[in-house]
């Protein structure tokens, strides 16, 4: 009887085959749906390359945009410096001088020094001389206080340089000049011994220094 009971009949035959062919037809089914998933998320994966290259190449015209815009500002402000210095010198800033005791004999604007073997390099604006005292001046559009701390260092170090390349033994004196000074600028480089000066279209004025003012020496 369990032989017999166990013994496929022909109906049961086309039963497994009508159950292999739904299995398979369900295969395919997902198959397909899986085919058609891969190909959607490529069509995305595509759609977020070529948005990210979008993003990439703004980024990298407005990065390009940025740096010619700071490349124009820079050449101003350097035109801009350039002008005061001038300015300086039409204003008669010798003669100025020459009203605290410095008699000047000549000039030089911008001013490069340099020792590779200490590592010294720099430059002054403009470069005041007479013979045993130099005045070194930087000049700044606007002048704050982080421009005369950068000043003080500038002659430390050309002090260092002249010492080591050919034994100046001038006495160096400093000044910063803006056509805009800030109130703690000015009284923050007549704490540290340095003059200030005020260029306004070609006036150019050295500040009267405080009671008790004395001039550092470099």
């Amino acid at each position: 009887m369990s032989q017999q009971s166990n013994q496929l009949t022909y109906e049961g035959i086309l039963e497994l085959f009508r159950q292999t062919a739904e299995q398979m037809k369900e295969t395919d089914r997902k198959m397909k749906e899986n085919a058609e998933q891969m190909k959607e998320s490529d069509r995305k994966f595509q759609e977020q390359m070529k948005e990210s290259d979008r993003k990439m190449k703004e980024m990298s015209q407005e990065t390009d945009r940025k740096i010619k815009e700071t490349n124009r500002q820079i050449a101003a402000l350097g035109s801009r410096i350039g002008e005061i210095v001038e300015n300086m010198v039409k204003g008669r800033i010798v003669e100025k001088f020459q009203t605290f005791g410095y008699v000047i004999t000549r000039y030089g604007r911008n001013v490069s020094f340099e020792y590779k073997k200490l590592g010294i390099r720099g430059e002054v604006d403009l470069f005041l001389e007479n013979g045993d005292v130099a005045i070194l001046i930087e000049v700044k559009t606007t002048l704050e206080t982080a421009d005369v701390r950068e000043h003080i260092a500038r002659l430390e170090k050309y002090r260092r340089y002249t010492n080591a390349a050919n034994g100046d033994k001038r006495r160096f004196i400093g000044a910063v000049a803006g056509a805009v000074v800030t109130n703690e600028a000015a009284e923050f480089a007549h704490q540290n011994g340095l003059y200030v000066i005020v260029q306004s279209g070609r006036a150019v004025e050295i500040i009267t220094p405080p009671d008790g003012f004395s001039a550092k020496e470099w």
